[in-house]
């Protein structure tokens, strides 16, 4: 499954652009907007100002979640209707601090649905990946536009689900946008520019890596109920798909990104070593994934508090030179014997969620509904739900072999509320 190459191509429409449009909080959001399938008129007016204000409706009031929210209020161009969490503290806290109306503060399993039957325009899923695919293709059904949290899905079948709400969306003229963010960092847009007009050369390997300290892993209750929390649904494969496939994304998204394809196979392994683990995610994992051009792609993962620190980066190494995605630190292309171009990433965690926050609102005002990320968003969760599962059998797996599986990860739902 490959991706599309819209992205592709409008990079190379871009490549004129000096390198001052990239500098500055809103034209960087419109040079993400470019490369997130934005039309060249969004890259030459710029970034809309508010001119009205879209009712929006938020499902996932946690930590990111409100945080998210606050960003949205920020922006200026929408109004938060309704906020809906599985758990009610949480749902009213958040209420009262957006000033949401407390008749549209839902709870439960069902909240989602009151959000989408609220009357509001758009739906804002930041809530465990286990979740998405349902949530999301119920927002698209009922003819919202629909802006989530990654990954977006933990298995085969949320994968398609999800491709198949991003084309109803489109076909419905509606925004489907996913909250990926190293794609809108200014120098990480340089860097893949450059790369793709063969700054390096042809590319022979891509490595790619993400490592992080990893969250608690508390013993199981009578129900699911206290994993919904804390990003303790990390550590559980139906959930959020284990931590190869909600953290380590970014970095393999960077990579899908890049080169515009998925691998044909991957030969991995990983292990479960956190003391007293509790949930089914392995800590640590090694993977190559092949091409079908030959492209050989290392990735490495691990969610360990060992002090080690946290990187989320793809490398590319061409015929003669390297070039460095990052979502801290520098991103770099250096071909050899040249000068290299570096730029450091700022503040890319709230950067990229204000970027994308503004294309969302372009795309809905301006009426552009080509919706890139979808598709390059259910590669990458199925590039790493590859990873994952290769790992898990100590072994080879093609995408072939993992598409026909179609295995579904099913949450155990009893005893919670609905």
């Amino acid at each position: 499954m490959t991706s599309d190459l819209h992205t592709l191509t409008t990079v190379e429409r871009y490549a004129d652009c000096s390198r001052r449009q990239f500098l500055g909080g809103a034209l960087a959001a419109t040079a993400a907007g470019s490369l997130l399938g934005a039309s060249a008129t969004l890259a030459e007016e710029g970034p809309s100002a508010p001119k009205r204000k879209i009712k929006i409706g938020l499902v996932g009031c946690g930590g990111r979640g409100s945080w998210i929210a606050s960003l949205f209020q920020k922006h200026g161009g929408y109004q938060i209707h309704a906020v809906a969490d599985y758990f009610a503290p949480v749902a009213e806290k958040c209420g009262d601090a957006l000033g949401v109306d407390k008749k549209r503060r839902f709870s439960g399993l069902s909240g989602y649905k009151k959000v989408i039957e609220s009357g509001v325009e758009a739906a804002v899923l930041i809530v465990p990946p286990g979740f998405i695919p349902e949530h999301a293709s119920a927002a698209a059904e009922a003819g919202l536009h629909v802006y989530m949290a990654k990954p977006v899905a933990v298995d085969v079948p949320g994968c398609r689900r999800i491709e198949t709400a991003g084309k109803l969306a489109t076909q419905n003229r509606r925004a489907f946008l996913v909250d990926y963010q190293i794609p809108t960092d200014p120098g990480n847009i340089e860097v893949v520019k450059r790369v793709r007009q063969g700054a390096i050369g042809p590319l022979a390997k891509i490595m790619t890596v993400g490592t992080s300290g990893g969250h608690i892993d508390p013993p199981p209750t009578g129900n699911i109920e206290s994993r919904l929390q804390d990003g303790i649904w990390n550590y559980d494969i139906a959930l959020g798909g284990s931590w190869g496939v909600s953290y380590d994304i970014h970095a393999i998204d960077a990579a899908v990104w890049l080169l515009g394809k998925t691998p044909v196979a991957a030969v991995g392994d990983s292990r479960r070593c956190r003391p007293n683990p509790n949930g089914s995610s392995h800590d640590v994992c090694s993977a190559v994934f092949h091409y079908a051009d030959g492209l050989i792609h290392e990735h490495s993962g691990q969610s360990l508090p060992t002090g080690y620190h946290n990187e989320l980066s793809c490398t590319a190494l061409g015929t003669h030179g390297y070039a460095v995605l990052n979502y801290g630190g520098k991103a770099r292309c250096q071909p050899r014997k040249e000068e290299p171009f570096t730029e450091e990433v700022v503040d890319l965690y709230p950067a990229g969620a204000m970027r994308n926050i503004a294309v969302f609102y372009d795309d809905i005002t301006r009426q552009r509904f080509e919706n890139p990320t979808a598709k390059r968003a259910v590669d990458g969760c199925l590039t790493c739900i590859l990873e994952r599962e290769a790992g898990f059998r100590h072994g080879r797996l093609t995408m072939e072999e993992l598409l026909k599986e179609n295995r579904r990860y099913e949450m155990d739902l009893h005893g919670l509320r609905v």
